[in-house]
C-alpha cells in the first residue's frame, strides 16, 4: 500500500478543497435530527450538488455511472469533506454505500441502468430489509416468504431495524424463495418499491429520540421477478456482497469523523482543566493510536477492494474482502470507547441532551449490533480469516 500522494492526487485535493470552500457557505442550516422528511430533502439536495460537480459515486466504476477514482482519491475525498464539515450521506447511505455498490457488482445491465443513476443523482432513497423480529443475529433464519406467481413474487412477512424505511423509495429485501432448501440456499435478493400495495411502515423510536429505523410489514406484496438481483435462491451470496460493502467500506467516512472528534476532545479537556488527569491523557493517546491504526486499515481495505476481481476478470470490483469484519469489529468498540471518554471530558455536561457528543454517545451503543453483531464478526474472523474450526 503506497500512502504517498502523486501530483495528480494533490491537484485533485486542491480542486476539491476549493469547491467545498465555495459551496458549503451557501448551504442552508440542516434540519432537526428527528425531521426525517426534512433530512431526506437536505441529504438528496447535497447528493445532487455532488453529482453536478462530478463527485457523486467517485469510486464507483465508470460503467456503473461513477468516476472510476483511485483508492487514494476516494480517501482524499473523505478526508477533505469531513475536514470541511460537509454533510454526510445521511438518508442516502443505504443506496450509496450498500444497495448501489451491490447492484453495480451483481445487477444486470438493465438493472444498473434503472437504479444506479437515480441513486447517484439523489432522486431515490433506499432502505435495508434484512433483519427480522424472530431471526436475531442469524440472518439466514429469515422467514419472509416470496412465492412465484408467473412474472411476480408474492411476499408475506415482516422486517425490523429497516433503516430509513419511512422516507425510502426502494428496499433491498431478503426473502425466502425455497423453504425446503438449506437455510442459506433458499434466499433471494429483491429490489422492492416501498409504495407497493401491502407495504406498511411503522417507525421505531431509538434511545436518541430518532426514527431512522422501522418495522415493515409485507402482506401479499407483489414484486416483479425482474427486480431480483442474482439468480433465484442465490441471494445469500449476493447478500455477502452487500454485507462486505456495509462492513468493509461504508464506515470509512466515520473513521475520519471520529478522528476529528478526538482532536476536539483533547482541546475541550485542555480548556476545562481535565487535561491534568494523567489517566485521561493516556486514554486519549491510546484512542489516537487506535483510530490512526483504523484509518490505515481503512486505506488497506479500500485499496484491496479496488484490486479485487470484477466482471470478466478485470481488476477493480470494489467489493471488500473479509478484512471488513476485522475493521467493523474493532471500530464498533473503539467508537463506544471514544464517546465514553467524551462523557469523562464533559463531566456534568454529559447530561446535556442537546450536546452533539451526548447524542453520538447514545448512537454509539448500537454499533456493536448494527451491520452484524460483534459476536458474528468474531466468528467470521475466526473461521474465514484464521481458519479455526466452527464452534459446537
Amino acid at each position: 500500500m503506497d500512502l504517498t500522494c502523486t501530483p495528480e492526487e494533490e491537484e485533485f485535493r486542491a480542486r476539491l478543497r476549493r469547491w467545498l470552500g465555495e459551496v458549503l457557505p451557501r448551504l442552508p442550516a440542516p434540519p432537526a435530527a428527528t425531521d426525517w422528511p426534512g433530512r431526506r430533502a437536505y441529504d438528496t439536495a447535497w447528493q445532487r450538488m455532488l453529482y453536478d460537480a462530478g463527485y457523486a459515486g467517485l469510486h464507483w466504476p465508470r460503467d456503473a455511472g461513477g468516476q472510476g477514482a483511485t483508492p487514494a482519491q476516494h480517501l482524499i475525498f473523505l478526508e477533505e469533506t469531513e475536514r470541511a464539515g460537509a454533510p454526510y450521506v445521511g438518508a442516502n447511505f443505504v443506496g450509496l454505500l450498500h444497495a448501489g455498490p451491490t447492484l453495480a457488482a451483481e445487477g444486470t445491465a438493465e438493472q444498473r441502468a434503472r437504479w444506479l443513476p437515480p441513486i447517484l443523482r439523489g432522486e431515490e432513497i433506499w432502505c435495508q430489509g434484512f433483519s427480522e423480529p424472530d431471526a436475531g443475529s442469524d440472518l439466514a433464519a429469515l422467514r419472509t416468504r416470496a412465492v412465484r406467481d408467473g412474472g411476480t413474487y408474492v411476499i408475506n412477512g415482516a422486517k425490523i431495524w429497516t433503516s430509513h424505511a419511512e422516507v425510502a423509495d426502494w428496499c433491498e429485501l431478503l426473502v425466502r424463495t425455497d423453504p425446503a432448501a438449506p437455510k442459506h440456499r433458499g434466499i433471494s435478493w429483491l429490489a422492492m418499491p416501498m409504495d407497493a400495495p401491502g407495504v406498511t411502515v411503522r417507525p421505531l423510536r431509538t434511545l436518541a429520540g430518532s426514527t431512522e429505523f422501522a418495522e415493515v410489514f409485507l402482506d401479499d406484496v407483489r414484486v416483479p421477478a425482474d427486480y431480483r438481483v442474482g439468480a433465484e435462491n442465490d441471494g445469500w451470496r449476493v447478500t455477502m456482497v452487500t454485507l462486505s460493502f456495509e462492513r468493509g467500506t461504508a464506515f470509512v467516512g466515520e473513521v475520519v469523523a471520529c478522528r476529528r472528534v478526538l482532536g476536539a476532545l483533547a482541546r475541550a479537556a485542555r480548556a476545562n482543566g481535565r487535561w491534568d488527569d494523567a489517566v485521561l491523557r493516556r486514554r486519549l493517546g491510546r484512542l489516537h493510536a487506535e483510530f490512526t491504526a483504523l484509518w490505515r486499515l481503512t486505506q488497506w481495505n479500500v485499496s484491496e477492494a479496488m484490486r479485487a476481481p470484477a466482471r470478466g476478470g478485470q481488476r477493480g470490483s470494489g467489493v471488500p474482502g473479509t478484512g471488513g469484519s476485522v475493521f467493523k469489529l474493532r471500530y464498533s468498540h473503539a467508537r463506544q470507547e471514544l464517546y465514553d471518554t467524551a462523557a469523562e471530558v464533559l463531566g456534568a455536561g454529559a447530561l446535556d441532551a442537546d450536546h452533539e457528543w451526548v447524542a453520538d454517545r447514545l448512537s454509539s451503543l448500537s454499533y456493536t449490533i448494527a451491520a452484524g453483531t460483534s459476536q458474528i464478526q468474531q466468528n467470521i474472523v475466526a473461521e474465514r480469516i484464521l481458519g479455526l474450526p466452527k464452534g459446537r
